[in-house]
């Protein structure tokens, strides 16, 4: 956890008490008012800034914050982020964007909050882009990434409550200035589009007083078991084993280390520390059956976590923007077409756009232009019909 050391002291303090009552329940202060820790409350806020490239300058504000949130299997936990303000002179209700990037690694020196000060954060240029439409922006570090235990990746529950409850939070800071009924929209591609999808799919039921005006989502790995057999011994297999890990984190119940030999464990114990750059070079083209004594993906268990977090079953009530590379190597194209289908199967407004030319990494960078037109579009009120 990186916190400025002006505040260092005071902050750590309070995120210990607050981890604390995380797992004990109200607070005396919250009590006091006849209300308990809810979801999105502020833990701890500390002054931040945001730099797209080292030392580059930008016209904003920002904070670190923790916030209150809850796990996949509806625990309270404590996640951090951080919240990025345009100092435009914009006076009147600006959106704000929930923002969930792609996979940055199991390490807690990964989080985006921990290297947007340095310059260094992934996607961070996308997001200076949102900024520059005057749109405030709060980016969750997912549970576990920055914060005590092992980031819970690739665990979509967890992941879609991280982003609606930084949504929440970023309105409750009063530094802010962003109204509680403010226009909000998701975004996320890779990690962060399954992040997105199941922000889309929980908003109804888990924040429904957020006034969601759309969710923009690509790349998405909406069922596991499929990228996972997709990835097997090919250039994403590092993936799928950082996919284990995060399961792991969120369900211990499943035992990871039962089922990998010595140099899985060496390999799994190396991914919990280090970042996304590495492990993609020293994950790729292993096959599970090199580095585990029994596939886990074959027990029952294992197939009831995975397709715990699988998309497609609940229809977004807000319309939603999909889109994803014919050539994705990472997250097959079949993948993000059957969600699309799901969706409008449930009636959805789903707004679908094949990437013709170029894979993962770029289809982040070559729809993201296109992606924030249409958030655009509902932040101003114009209809989305689809193209179900």
């Amino acid at each position: 956890m990186r916190i400025r050391s002006t505040a260092l002291t005071a902050v750590a303090a309070t995120l210990a008490t607050a981890l604390a009552l995380a797992a004990a329940g109200p607070s005396h202060a919250a009590a006091e008012d006849g209300a308990g820790p809810r979801p999105g409350d502020l833990v701890a806020v500390a002054p931040s800034a945001f730099h797209p490239l080292p030392g580059q300058p930008t016209a904003t504000k920002a904070w670190k914050i923790h916030y209150r949130s809850t796990t996949a299997d509806g625990a309270p936990d404590v996640v951090s982020g951080t919240v990025i303000v345009p100092q435009d002179g914009r006076t009147g209700p600006r959106p704000l964007i929930t923002y969930a990037v792609g996979t940055v690694g199991l390490g807690d020196s990964c989080a985006p909050s921990a290297n947007f000060p340095r310059g260094t954060g992934l996607e961070a240029n996308l997001i200076q882009q949102l900024t520059w439409r005057g749109w405030a922006v709060v980016v969750t570090d997912y549970e576990g990434l920055g914060t005590p235990g092992t980031h819970t990746y690739t665990v979509g529950p967890s992941a879609g409550h991280a982003m609606l409850d930084a949504a929440r939070a970023a309105q409750r800071l009063p530094e802010a200035g962003l109204p509680a009924d403010g226009p909000v929209g998701i975004m996320g591609y890779s990690q962060g589009g399954q992040a997105a999808g199941w922000a889309a799919e929980l908003q109804g039921s888990y924040a429904p007083e957020l006034k969601v005006k759309g969710t923009a989502a690509g790349g998405v790995p909406a069922d596991l078991l499929k990228v996972a057999d997709f990835n097997n011994g090919s250039y994403g297999s590092g993936l799928v084993f950082m996919a284990a890990a995060g399961q792991d984190a969120a369900f211990p119940e499943l035992r990871l280390d039962a089922y990998l030999n010595a140099p899985g464990k060496a390999l799994v114990d190396f991914f919990r520390e280090n970042c996304v750059a590495v492990d993609a070079t020293v994950g790729s083209f292993k096959r599970i059956s090199d580095l585990t004594t029994t596939n886990p993906l074959d027990r029952p268990e294992w197939q009831a976590r995975l397709n715990q977090s699988k998309l497609g079953r609940t229809a977004p009530a807000a319309p939603v923007y999909q889109y994803h590379a014919l050539g994705d190597e990472l997250i097959p194209y079949a993948v993000g077409r059957t969600l699309r289908e799901e969706w409008c199967a449930r009636g959805a407004a789903v707004q679908w756009s094949t990437i013709r030319v170029g894979e993962h990494v770029s289809g982040v960078i070559t729809e993201a232009y296109d992606a924030q037109n249409w958030l655009a579009d509902r932040f101003a009120g114009r209809p989305a019909g689809g193209n179900c």
